[in-house]
This record gives C-alpha cells, structure tokens and sequence, in this order.
C-alpha cells in the first residue's frame, strides 16, 4: 500500500510547528481526510487561531487538540506524549516540522545553540519520544514519519552555517531512520519545501509574492509524493523547477568529487563555470 495511505479517517496525526505554515497546511491536508490532528507550537494565539481553522460543522471539537511546547526542551517531550494518548490513544503520523531561522555569526554562541537545539534536537527528541508509539500503532494501522529539512541543508548556500547545519543534520537523521524502519510498516519521508510563503519567510509582507508556493501546496506535493512512496519530497516553486533544483545539488556534490573548493556556486572565480555547466546538465 502507498504511504498516503496513512491520512486515513480515524488515525491520528501528532504535527509540531503545527499552528502556521507548512505545518497548519499538513494540520488541513490531515482533517481533511478524516483525521484527528494535535498541533504543537510555543505560539499560544496561533494555536488558538489554528484550532478555530480546523475545527469545522462536522468535526468535534475533542478531534483537534492544541498543546503549547517547545520542541528543544526534552523533558517537554514526556508530558506531550501523555497528552497525545490520553487524547488519542495512538499516533499514526509524526511531523517533525517545528523551526526557526536566525541569523548570526562565528562567536555568537547564542546563535548556533538556539538552532540546533530546535531545529536538530526538536527532531532528535520527537523521534526518540514518538518511534515507540508509531511502531505500536504500526501494527494494525499504515504509518509515517515527516521530517521537514531544507535545501539550505543540501546545496548549503554561504550565510547562515547554523541553519544550514542544522538542516543537513536533520536529513542525515532522516535518512538513517529511514533505513532502519525500510521492513517495517512505518515509511519515513523528508520533507524540504522550496520558497514558501510562511511566517518565517514572509518578513513583512501581506501578500504572497507570485515566486512563492501558499504552504497548502507544498501539502499537496508531499500527499502526492506519499503516494509515489518517495523518501526525498523536494518541492518546487514558482521560481524554482524540480530540474533547477537537482542541477544545483549535482554541482554542489560536484565539489567533494571534483576536489574543488567548497561552496564554489557562489565563488566569483567558479560562478561563470557553475552556471555554464548547471545550463548544460541533463537530469
């Protein structure tokens, strides 16, 4: 069976960073195929507002659950997982989503803790509190794991290493878990959405420029993508073409094969051959 199989009515999706963006489009996709969905985010009014959305005619209030945590706290993570089976008794969905973006340099401590703590270890703790509750209901039920990475984390553009770091950690988790889950009945997708038009991307705009995705399609890509059981859900935008995007990590892998110095997409000594090459490659 393909791995959307797991929006299924009666299941239950557990979603972090769920109160916004890509999160709360994933939160949409999953009430609209009949799911109960619980929606973590340290963001007390936009999980209220979250709620309002999701909660329909036809659907119970109880159906949807909202719980304020921060994902880099691990103890956090023991008081959620009692929420979630008191309020559902299983998880058949996890999506790891919760983020954030800063910027800041080398020296600023604050800067590389604050990431990494939610952006890698929001992962880490999600996984190692959640697996155990997915591989039970695993048993009698499909479900799924979704991670959401980051381009910055495989083409690894120069200014913001934190970020990027932490992003090409979280793909580097997810495609061990999906190794070690490959015989089970649990898939594991990574989820890496182009420029999308979310709270944190939007700066202050009002209006979604017309290069950028609305979050409601990127959770119709990674729907259709499910189906197709594909692991790597690299989405496109309206700048941006799925081939743009592989030419730009053939040439960023080209750097380790070739022995070229790293980064050298944005090197103005290596820019005239990169674009020349990357217009020049069939994929």
């Amino acid at each position: 069976m393909p791995a959307a199989d797991v929006f299924t009515s009666g299941s239950s999706a557990l979603i972090t960073g769920g109160a916004s963006g890509v999160g709360l489009a994933i939160a949409k996709l999953c009430r609209s195929k009949g799911m109960k969905v619980l929606l973590v985010d340290v963001n007390t009014d936009a999980l209220q507002k979250a709620k309002k959305e999701l909660v329909g005619e036809n659907c119970a209030e109880s159906d949807v659950v909202t719980t304020v945590v921060d994902v880099s706290q691990v103890d956090a993570w023991a008081s959620l997982k009692k929420t979630a089976i008191s309020a559902f008794g299983s998880i058949e969905l996890l999506v790891l989503n919760a983020g954030i973006g800063a910027r800041g340099t080398w020296g600023d401590q604050d800067y590389f803790t604050k990431i990494f703590q939610t952006n890698l270890f929001g992962v880490v703790n999600g996984i190692n509190t959640f697996l155990p509750v997915v591989q039970e209901a695993a048993k009698s039920k499909p479900t799924s794991i979704v991670i959401t990475g980051s381009k910055q984390g495989i083409t690894n553009p120069p200014g913001n290493a934190a970020y990027n770091a932490s992003k090409s950690a979280v793909k580097t988790l997810a495609e061990h878990l999906s190794w070690d889950l490959k015989n089970t009945n649990t898939s594991v997708h990574l989820l890496v959405p182009g420029w999308t038009f979310t709270g944190m991307t939007r700066g202050g705009n009002t209006e979604k420029p017309a290069g950028a995705w609305a979050p409601e399609q990127v959770a119709d890509f990674l729907y259709h993508k499910m189906q197709n059981d594909k692991f790597y859900i690299i989405c496109p935008d309206n700048d941006v073409s799925e081939e743009t995007d592989k030419k730009r990590m053939l040439w960023s892998v080209g750097d380790i094969v070739k022995e070229r110095p790293p980064l050298t997409r944005w090197r103005e000594e290596w820019k005239k051959e990169a674009e020349e090459t990357m217009a020049q490659t069939k994929v």
